[in-house]
């Protein structure tokens, strides 16, 4: 019966049950989200809520011949997305150069404190170790 009071009484277990109740109260709430979005019959994502296009007085004064109509429904790409090759090679050429000049800040850095940690090594440390061992003479 003792172990069972120093076990109730123990800190780690009602930490461990708080956590637990913490964990179920997020998953709850997060439930409780993605049901309420669904239900709400939110539109779908990636979707422009854009009206319907009309025509303009100005679209009759227009050419036809040599120009193909299009459906008024018909819609284009979205507004500031740009889907030429050059464009994109430019900007995954600038994300692969930082990349490889943040890789090589890094690798400086890592080897900046490995060199300062064997020296520290070398320099503090062993030699403090010799001399306990030598018996401090």
């Amino acid at each position: 019966m003792d172990r069972v009071r120093r076990f109730l009484r123990a800190p780690l277990l009602w930490m461990v049950l708080a956590e637990i109740a913490v964990v179920g109260a997020l998953i709850l709430v997060a439930w409780h989200a993605i049901a309420g979005a669904s239900a709400s019959g939110a539109p779908a994502p990636f979707t422009f809520p854009f009206p319907p296009a009309t025509a303009s007085p100005a679209d009759a004064a227009l050419p036809a011949a040599g120009v193909p109509i299009a459906d008024a429904n018909t819609r284009g790409p979205a507004p500031g997305l740009n889907l030429g090759i050059a464009f994109w090679r430019g900007r995954l050429a600038g994300l692969n150069r930082d990349q490889a000049e943040f890789e090589a800040l890094e690798w400086r850095l890592t080897h900046t404190v490995m060199d300062a940690a064997r020296d520290y090594l070398e320099t503090v440390v062993l030699p403090a170790v010799r001399h306990a061992e030598s018996g401090g003479a």
